[in-house]
């Protein structure tokens, strides 16, 4: 379902945008510029957002903020192009999207902005990428950064009239000396001079299939842990006796929260990550030491033991849980599926790129049946 979106008629967007990016050159700043393929606007942070003019009734605004485009985000996933008329640049749009980095895609045509329509409180990023441009205050304040406020009303206002010149950017920019010649390079570029025309964008053509998201990355997710939950494990060799597990236990003893040894231990981990969980008795805190240090000395023995019990043959346990006593042990280890013992809050677990590293290390043979779940095109469909 589409919904309408009011944003300003494309020529006096792409004029306010052409007038920003004209006053970026002059002052040798990126972020805002004009190329052959329409407007962009790149921040250090790698969002972005692209404006293109078809014909003097159709444009495209398209573009996402790596914090606030939770559109690439939801669950169920959201498709932004379900409905979107076949003459935008598919081209570009498809890949975005597939890869989760398209934030918003708003269209003109007709005489309105129109856009796939959100859930209640879902943000695309938009305002934040292209706020300077949605009002002509907006942008006269966002010029006057850079020089008083009516060299900044005169420049927007020769801009609207195509009648920019050298002159209006020398009167917004006093100090640094300006580059006039690169501010009216791109002002022509821009089709703000008298006799040069903005750029255009030819009319796409709607991919007879693509590759749209049926799984979110939360369902995804939650898909691959269900079936860890519902698997057993596969029979494989014990691991040796090794010090490393000795050492660890040594140290839980030591750290029993009633000081007679029984201690708990619930822990994942993989090859870059490490959790842990309350068992019935976990590791004691001392008020004497650093804050978090008894945590990052757990880290260290767990991860030391992981690999020494390693094999590259069945891999190495994702899952471990330790429970001691004054006088013994109990260890055990899950190579091929999720405990019950260990929470399952619906939203935090591995990661399946991290498994998938760790299944792609062991031969197939002791690879559980869930691996198949962990490829990407599990969560995609064609349409």
């Amino acid at each position: 379902m589409l919904t309408d979106v009011d944003l300003p008629a494309p020529g006096l967007l792409w004029t306010r945008w052409a007038a920003l990016s004209a006053t970026y050159a002059a002052i040798g700043r990126t972020g805002w510029s004009i190329d052959e393929r329409g407007a962009s606007r790149e921040r250090p942070d790698r969002s972005w957002a692209r404006f293109a003019l078809l014909d003097g009734r159709r444009a495209v605004l398209y573009g996402h903020h790596r914090e606030r485009s939770a559109t690439t985000q939801t669950d169920p996933p959201l498709d932004l192009l379900t409905g979107a008329p076949d003459w935008l640049p598919w081209d570009a749009l498809s890949p975005l999207a597939e890869q989760d980095r398209l934030g918003f895609a708003i269209w003109h045509e007709n005489g309105r902005w129109s856009r796939v329509r959100y859930r209640d409180g879902i943000g695309d990023g938009m305002t934040d990428l292209a706020g300077r441009l949605l009002t002509g205050e907006s942008t006269i304040v966002a010029l006057s950064r850079f020089g008083p406020r009516p060299a900044a009303e005169r420049l927007l206002a020769a801009a609207v009239r195509v009648e920019v010149s050298a002159a209006h950017f020398g009167d917004l920019l006093a100090d640094p000396l300006p580059d006039l010649a690169a501010a009216m390079v791109t002002a022509e570029r821009g089709g703000l001079v008298q006799g040069s025309v903005a750029p255009r964008i030819e009319p796409g053509r709607r991919p007879p299939m693509r590759r749209v998201r049926r799984l979110s990355q939360g369902e995804h997710d939650r898909l691959v842990w269900a079936a860890m939950q519902d698997s057993t494990e596969l029979s494989r060799p014990a691991p040796p006796t090794t010090a490393e597990l000795d050492t660890l236990v040594e140290w839980l003893q030591d750290r029993a929260p009633g000081g007679e040894g029984r201690c708990s231990l619930l822990a994942y981990a993989d090859a870059t990550s490490f959790l842990e969980q309350p068992g019935d008795r976990p590791p004691a805190d001392r008020p004497d030491e650093q804050r978090y240090a008894a945590f990052r000395r757990l880290t260290e023995l767990v991860r030391a033991l992981r690999r020494a019990e390693s094999d590259p043959r069945y891999g190495r346990w994702l899952f471990l849980r330790v429970e001691t006593s004054a006088s013994g042990v109990r260890v055990e280890r899950r190579y091929d599926s999720w405990p019950s013992w260990w929470h399952d809050d619906g939203v935090s677990g591995p990661w399946r790129t991290n498994l998938t590293e760790e299944m792609d290390a062991r031969l197939p043979a002791y690879r559980p049946s869930w691996v198949s779940l962990l490829d990407p095109e599990v969560a995609f469909r064609p349409l």
